[in-house]
């Protein structure tokens, strides 16, 4: 197979990203447009200018031929088809990390280099044969990293490390409220059984947001009104969420879609009422809708839970993947 501009760069050059174009609409367009404020990043750091004009010379591919060279890739280890895979795909990277650069202080090249990591991770575990547009699939992963990059190095707030600290970051102080206005009193434990998560990690994380070092409600700097806070991912959606982003959930709330067609009342019901809200009803209530006990409510949903499972690890195996082994987790009560 013959590579196109295929100059030579560092594997430190090389980030996670897609540019593949096609006729159809993208969710992110490789051509990276910059934002007029000249006080941004990307605008005050020369070297993002001699990096855009860098990886201005790969040409763009289109999902026919990102196809084509991932099944090289894949199936005969053809290392210039996986070169050519991630270096024309570098803007995506560029614009990714654009959407992250107000959370990033620091070298905004730093972010673009994270992406790059992910960028051939995605390369390295994209199955060109179930599908999926390696637009779609690689910005999941840059984004992963990014985020995660940001996170392992946040030095005002070490938020924490894994997907159970990150989710409570999000979501402990909203859930609190949430009990509090149901007229209970959020004790750990309560806590922990709504957000699916040990009582001692949220103790854990109670305890880092009560004695931070640098309070979030502070200013940036003493001339500015700028808090900390703003420059951490909006409070309001999980982790997972901001991950995985539009593309994931809208793919997500598809797959649930085709499923619920093969689920029975009961099912359906535990999907809508108790797995996919944030106001889950109890277990008890579901059971006096149908006459049956409240065992047997909490039997069909263990049954849900191990149907959706597979049915999302063969459908969606990429959610896996990034977890790295650990258990996908959809909130419920007991």
């Amino acid at each position: 197979m013959t590579s196109k501009n295929k100059t030579k760069t560092t594997s430190a050059n090389v980030v996670a990203g897609d540019g593949a174009e096609d006729n159809a609409a993208q969710s992110y367009n490789p051509l990276v447009s910059l934002p007029d404020d000249p006080n941004l990043p990307v605008l005050s750091n020369p070297a993002l200018h001699r990096y855009l004009q860098e990886i201005s010379q790969y040409e763009l591919l289109s999902r026919e031929e990102a196809d084509e060279l991932a099944v090289q890739f894949r199936e005969y280890g053809d290392q210039d088809a996986g070169y050519r895979l991630v270096s024309s795909n570098l803007r995506l990277v560029v614009k990714v990390a654009m959407d992250f650069q107000k959370y990033w202080m620091q070298n905004f090249m730093d972010l673009i280099q994270e992406g790059n990591v992910g960028l051939v991770q995605a390369t390295k575990k994209f199955d060109p044969y179930r599908g999926v547009k390696f637009s779609y699939y690689a910005a999941y992963w840059i984004r992963a990293y990014i985020l995660k990059f940001i996170m392992d190095n946040w030095r005002l707030v070490k938020i924490g490390t894994t997907q159970a600290q990150r989710k409570l970051f999000f979501s402990l102080n909203k859930e609190k409220k949430l009990l509090e206005s149901q007229g209970f009193q959020p004790e750990t434990k309560l806590l922990a059984e709504r957000l699916n998560v040990k009582e001692s990690e949220v103790i854990e994380m109670s305890q880092r947001m009560d004695s931070w070092d640098v309070s979030l409600e502070s200013p940036v700097r003493s001339d500015s009104e700028e808090e900390q806070k703003s420059f951490l991912p909006s409070g309001g959606p999980a982790v997972e969420d901001i991950v995985a982003g539009s593309e994931v959930k809208a793919r997500l709330a598809e797959l649930l879609t085709i499923l619920k067609v093969k689920l029975n009342d009961k099912e359906k019901m535990i999907l809508e009422e108790r797995l996919l809200t944030d106001e889950p009803l109890t277990l008890q209530t579901i059971a006096d809708r149908f006459g049956i006990s409240r065992e047997r409510v909490r039997q069909i949903e263990v049954n849900l839970l191990k149907k959706m499972k597979k049915y999302l690890e063969v459908e969606m195996p990429d959610i896996v993947d990034f977890f790295d082994g650990e258990q996908m987790v959809i909130k419920s009560e007991s």
